[in-house]
């Protein structure tokens, strides 16, 4: 199962396309109940997803793997290792487990800094600890992976969907995979952009309605849903490991997990952009 479930939707209000809010913690406790029938075994959290860790640790965690970020935290990083210390523990104590799959930094240019490598250390004191099986980054981009080179990562999270697919273009995907380096994509939907009607998506996106007028033609010509689209091209990539997706619903779940088994034909080379002002949702002036 190449499906992950992302849970920032249980600790914030998030996505462009969200009318709802915050997911109710029993709707929350509903979707990872639906999450273990269908055998999705991969949540992805973090520090700074609002109350999300907490949700998770009330609800359980034991039948899945967890993923959770270091939240960014310059002002303590003077002491790398106390900061990622305490930050781990407060995750185990707010997620009421022992251990993590995976520990990211969520602003990975910090090992950039002066005492970088300190705090990379403490990552690997973290594993070698036993507290997280994985270590590694949460990027926006390859240009972080090229900047990063000098450092050596278990997992791999970045954006990746029809319209953004630097990742593959810049060669990373290949070589992530080729050094044994997992791979989990975020943004699939671009925050559900690529699933919204043309008439709902908001003005700001006006100076790419070319693009999307293309990608809405592909979408119907091929017969598929923009969900089976935006997965089937996702999972046309062997080197990706997971796909990680945000849900509201245990019937969006539902969907995703049904929608993903659709092969999807070869996506046009026109139907992409590395126009940042799109394919970065943190510069969207919505």
């Amino acid at each position: 199962m190449k499906i992950a479930l992302g849970t920032v939707q249980f600790g914030l209000e998030y996505g462009v396309a969200n009318t709802k809010g915050r997911v109710p913690e029993e709707t929350a406790q509903d979707i990872l109940g639906l999450a273990r029938e269908l055998g999705v075994d991969t949540l992805d959290t973090a520090a700074a997803y609002g109350t999300s860790e907490e949700v998770l640790g009330r609800t359980g965690v034991d039948a899945f793997k967890v993923i959770s970020k270091v939240p960014p935290g310059t002002e303590h990083l003077e002491k790398p290792a106390n900061w990622v210390k305490r930050c781990i523990d407060q995750s185990l104590s707010n997620l009421r487990c022992d251990s993590l799959y995976g520990l990211l930094l969520h602003r990975p240019l910090d090992l950039l800094q002066s005492n970088g490598r300190e705090l990379y250390d403490a990552l690997v004191d973290i594993k070698r600890q036993g507290w997280a099986e994985k270590i590694g980054i949460s990027v926006y981009g390859p240009d972080d992976l090229e900047k990063l080179a000098a450092f050596d990562f278990d997992l791999v999270q970045a954006p990746m969907n029809i319209l953004d697919r630097r990742l593959k273009n810049s060669g990373w995907l290949e070589k992530l995979s080729k050094q044994g380096t997992e791979v989990h994509i975020r943004s699939a939907f671009l925050q559900g952009l690529l699933l919204m009607p043309a008439a709902q998506r908001p003005e700001y996106f006006k100076p790419w309605r070319s693009l999307f007028t293309e990608y809405d033609a592909w979408v119907a010509v091929q017969q598929l849903t923009p969900l089976q689209a935006c997965l089937g091209y996702l999972n046309g990539h062997p080197e990706i490991n997971k796909i990680v997706v945000g849900v509201d619903t245990p019937e969006q779940l539902r969907e995703i997990v049904s929608a993903a088994k659709t092969p999807t034909p070869t996506v046009p080379d026109n139907i992409q952009t590395s126009d940042l002002n799109l394919i970065n949702p943190g510069l969207w002036a919505l």
